[in-house]
């Protein structure tokens, strides 16, 4: 049984306000996607990685790609996310078939603080159940308008959804085709899975400082994150 990882590195810094791919951009020195790619290279589950990147980023990405000790193969990305996914899960696609490859995680790499153990725990689960996301229960309210009117969502469950998401690979690599056949666009991985699968995913533990880094002042948030972080753990009980 092999675990494949897809580490997404295919956006862009529109909404930092940066003309750059954010995820090259420095977070205490260093750039921002060597946190998840050293993090997947820590966690002993995953056997051979996928880093899906942008052409004109390719260069910056092999530099980074050549210190994991994790079998790593670069491909270029597509216009979207799903598309970008489904470039990762068809390069895996032989393997799949085969077996030799039979659950895929994937990750966006603009999430620097992936721990092992949330790594980890998406994968057992999705080998147990068929899927795993990782989630939690906002702490702010969240309201609904419908017309003029505000509605107050109940909090029970209602949970933000992060990445990695972890699904076996046969029957995830089919949700991407028929999804590509339609030209469906879904928000995340799990989206795409629960429209064209019959997949049960189940929401594990999420992890607040698992943050997304979209806009300038997540930067901030990010870098003091890092002053707790090394090689996919934290310096403090998780």
């Amino acid at each position: 049984m092999t675990n494949a990882s897809i580490i997404l590195a295919g956006g862009s810094g529109s909404r930092a306000r940066d003309d750059v791919n954010k995820v090259y951009l420095p977070i205490d020195g260093r750039p921002l996607l060597s946190y998840s790619l050293e993090t997947t290279d820590a966690c002993d589950l995953i056997d051979t990685m996928v880093l899906v990147v942008r052409d004109v980023d390719w260069d910056q990405a092999e530099q980074l790609a050549a210190m994991v000790s994790t079998p790593i193969d670069m491909v270029e990305g597509g216009l979207t996310r799903r598309a970008s996914e489904y470039e990762g899960l068809k390069f895996l696609a032989p393997r799949i078939e085969s077996g030799e490859v039979d659950c895929v995680v994937i990750h966006d790499g603009a999430r620097p603080f992936m721990s092992t153990r949330l790594l980890e725990a998406v994968m057992s689960t999705a080998r147990e159940v068929g899927g795993a996301i990782p989630g939690y229960a906002p702490p702010e309210p969240l309201y609904r308008i419908e017309g003029d009117v505000v509605v107050l969502q109940a909090g029970e469950g209602v949970h933000r959804v992060q990445t990695p998401q972890a699904f076996l690979a046969s029957p995830l690599l089919e949700a991407y085709r028929r999804a590509d056949e339609e030209g469906f666009e879904g928000v995340d991985t799990a989206e795409t899975v629960q429209r064209y699968s019959d997949l049960h995913v189940r929401v594990v533990p999420g992890d607040r400082r698992n943050i997304k880094v979209t806009f300038v002042e997540d930067f901030f948030v990010a870098e003091d994150l890092a002053n707790h972080w090394q090689n996919g753990t934290w310096d403090f009980v998780e």
